[in-house]
């Protein structure tokens, strides 16, 4: 345990390292800090209202699985006690190690802001470096915080002298990581996007303003939301990703660790986490101004290349240390009495090569995502295209594009599970038909753990490039609305659009670890069941069923009714906010005012409260949605039913997610495709390639402009409400049933 709890302290000082380097920065021009201010009273104020209700929630939440727990659990009453407290206790301890990893990580974004925008008037690589490493100090808390809580919980509870008990009483920490993730992801998806739309709707298509012109009334509600959806919402998902994906591995270990007498197998996905941390420091460590070709040198090189490919290099680096880091750890920990391996080939070598599997998806999620949302491929030009013809065509292509984007990621995660589970599956273990009843491969279940420990290996860097993004966004609104040169505002706007491409990364990235620890939560759910009934029929979940066909049905009905729910509180937020816009342009005319001696400053405030009421009111709904219904499930229809649940809403939601994700991402891109002048149309209105210097560019303020930002405020609902909040949901169901398993055995004996 000192590697996990060593490297996890080292990583929070590294964070420490991290946020005193971009605080010492210069804070820029008396203009930009007052901008600078108001974003951070107004995205402070939203996060201490939201986690105020969080809290709630989550301490009634743990009375609830306690009190359940200790009256239908199995075993006598002084096991029923000792499992509820354990995983009350767990579960609040995760809750706030997620509120706590968001609070921090947001803070120190919001900070970054206007220290970017001044490093902007100096150089894009100081701006790089500002912007980078302010989102770094989220993602490395995020993935320490989690890597620490879940070590110490599971020292706290015996862990290393009855390791074989103690996995299934530290649950109750994925459990809360998850629940306050769901709350965290669908407030600030809300808020963002409520901000956002009306924001673009009524500022560039009616009163053909820029973006983020200070005239705009919606304009700091959008820049605060930028960060309460991105920085704290995505920081919660990814530490409940990590959390989760912990304990399920940590499980599975259980049975191997109860064959081989080898503590390794339960603490082998805490030590790799460690290794991960290592491996991303370097990678980020390697983007430095020197590295870093400054645009009046670069030979009409475009500012966002040079910054995107820095930011790539580094991601190389990790996802290669990374593969050290896999086999490494495989070689330390993996071994044991009675331990084969096919072909005479170590055990040590093919779990190894199946967390490379896990890297190399990471790897390909990347690309694969880029390919549907980055201008210069196919899916984004299309989009471009079809806005010459109004909004109709923008929205059905890009609708089009969105279900066609699901196929090559959905195909990368099944080889990337076969795949694994072939690798792992050439390792034989000797495991009494007591403890493992030989229905599945044990090898080929592992293995799949460890392709997920691989990928989520990256996940602090991935998570400094994403909340990267909401830092340099809110960077270029600084320059704009505090009149900076055009030649500020043109590195802020390329950082901007790399800030676009790396959010999107994230995202991808983030279905993508979901995908892979859905099956490894799912196995790890019947390796519990097992453990309470002693039955091997608990390892098939058949359809056949009447009840688990029920469960099933309601499982993909869930992810969509959720999603439904999701974006029509972005619909009821954002219309409240459009009418408000209005409202101050009609009745106080100064704020358009020509002369800009004669212009007043409109109510900002009064918009970011709107934004705040209606993402607290309405993320509650849903969020009670997800979690009261696999209970229902679960409950009435028993625990083999819960299962077909849990399988088919996990591949519903993996699928929507995607369509909802690339989609909304590749509307967005068509929209900035148009705004950076790539435009261009011949004589016959036809679109032609954007070097064709020959055409005519239909920039901002054209009618295929207007018909981008109707069709990227069509998307940003699913791009970053409805999508993200179902990477959580679809762990949630997870975590939920290992947690009250035993309540749904005690119902269905």
């Amino acid at each position: 345990m000192l590697v996990p709890i060593g490297v996890g302290l080292l990583a929070v000082l590294f964070a420490a390292y991290l946020a005193n380097y971009v605080l010492r920065k210069d804070t820029g021009t008396p203009a930009m800090q007052k901008v600078a201010n108001a974003i951070f009273s107004g995205a402070m104020a939203f996060l201490n209202r939201q986690y105020r209700t969080i809290a709630m929630l989550s301490i009634v939440a743990a009375v609830i699985v306690a009190a359940v727990l200790a009256l239908l659990g199995q075993g006598s009453q002084a096991d029923k006690l000792s499992l509820a407290w354990h995983t009350a206790l767990a579960f609040l301890i995760g809750a706030f190690c997620s509120g706590i990893s968001g609070y921090i990580g947001m803070y120190v974004a919001v900070k970054s802001n206007s220290r970017t925008a001044s490093a902007a008037t100096r150089s894009l690589g100081e701006a790089l470096m500002v912007s980078l490493r302010g989102g770094a100090v989220s993602g490395f808390l995020v993935v320490a915080l989690s890597l620490l809580g879940v070590s110490l919980v599971f020292t706290a509870y015996g862990g290393l002298t009855n390791p074989a008990l103690v996995p299934s009483l530290i649950v109750g920490f994925g459990f809360g990581a998850s629940f306050v993730a769901l709350f965290a992801q669908l407030g600030g998806g809300i808020y963002t996007k409520a901000a956002d739309v009306g924001a673009d709707l009524v500022g560039k298509v009616e009163a053909n303003i820029p973006e983020d012109d200070p005239r705009n009334p919606a304009v700091i509600a959008d820049l605060v939301g930028d960060n309460v959806g991105d920085c704290a919402g995505r920081g919660a998902d990814l530490f409940e990703s990590t959390a989760a994906e912990n304990i399920g591995a940590m499980i599975l270990g259980v049975v191997l660790y109860i064959t081989t007498k080898n503590i390794g197998w339960i603490l082998f996905p805490l030590v790799v986490r460690a290794f991960g941390l290592i491996a991303s420091a370097i990678g980020l460590l390697y983007v430095r101004p020197s590295v870093v070709i400054e645009p009046d040198k670069a030979a009409g090189k475009d500012p966002g290349e040079i910054a995107m490919n820095q930011l790539s290099i580094g991601y190389l680096i990790t996802c290669a240390l990374s593969i050290i880091g896999v086999f490494v750890g495989s070689y330390l920990l993996l071994n044991g009495p009675g331990i084969t391996g096919a072909n005479g080939i170590a055990p040590w070598i093919w779990f190894g090569l199946a967390g490379t599997v896990g890297i190399l998806l990471s790897v390909a999620f990347v690309y694969i995502t880029q390919y549907y949302t980055a201008g210069t491929w196919r899916p984004v030009r299309e989009i471009a295209a079809a806005t010459l013809t109004g909004p109709a065509t923008t929205i059905i292509t890009g609708i089009a594009v969105g279900f066609e984007c699901v196929a090559l990621p959905v195909l990368a995660i099944c080889v990337a599970l076969g795949l694994s589970f072939f690798l792992g599956s050439q390792v034989s273990f000797h495991i009494p038909v007591q403890i493992n009843p030989g229905v599945v491969n044990q090898g080929g279940i592992f293995g799949t753990a460890v392709a997920t420990m691989g990928m989520l290996m990256s996940c602090a860097y991935v998570l400094a490039m994403d909340t990267f993004g909401p830092i340099t966004d809110n960077a270029g609104g600084i320059t704009e609305m505090s009149g900076e040169a055009e030649e500020v505002r043109d590195i802020t706007d390329a950082l901007d659009g790399v800030g676009n491409t790396t959010k999107a990364l994230t995202k991808g990235y983030g279905i993508g670890s979901a995908a892979l620890a859905a099956f490894l939560l799912f196995s790890a759910y019947l390796d519990v069941l097992f453990t309470y009934k002693h039955n091997p029929a608990v390892y098939r979940v058949d359809l056949a069923d009447i009840s688990v066909f029920i469960a099933a049905l309601i499982g993909i009905t869930l992810i969509f009714f959720f999603s439904a729910l999701a974006i029509r509180a972005v619909g009821a937020a954002a219309k409240r906010m459009i009418e408000e816009v209005r409202r101050q342009f009609r009745e106080n005319p100064k704020i358009m005012a020509e002369r800009v001696e004669d212009r007043v400053d409109p109510d900002y405030a009064r918009c970011v409260d709107i934004s705040t009421r209606g993402a607290l009111r309405a993320m509650v709904l849903p969020g009670l949605v997800a979690v009261l219904t696999p209970i229902a499930v679960g409950v009435i229809l028993g625990p083999q039913a819960e299962a077909g649940m849990l399988m088919v809403g996990t591949m519903g939601g993996i699928v929507l997610a995607l369509f909802l994700n690339n989609g909304g991402g590749a509307w967005d891109n068509a929209k900035k495709y148009i705004e950076a002048g790539y435009l261009r149309v011949n004589a016959q209105g036809e679109m032609v390639d954007r070097l064709d210097t020959s055409g005519t560019i239909l920039g901002k303020k054209s009618e295929p402009h207007k018909a981008g930002v109707v069709g990227d405020t069509v998307g940003d609902p699913f791009k970053d409400t409805a999508g993200p909040s179902l990477h959580v949901l679809i762990k949630l169901l997870s975590t939920i049933t290992l947690v009250l398993a035993p309540l749904y055995v005690f119902l269905h004996p």
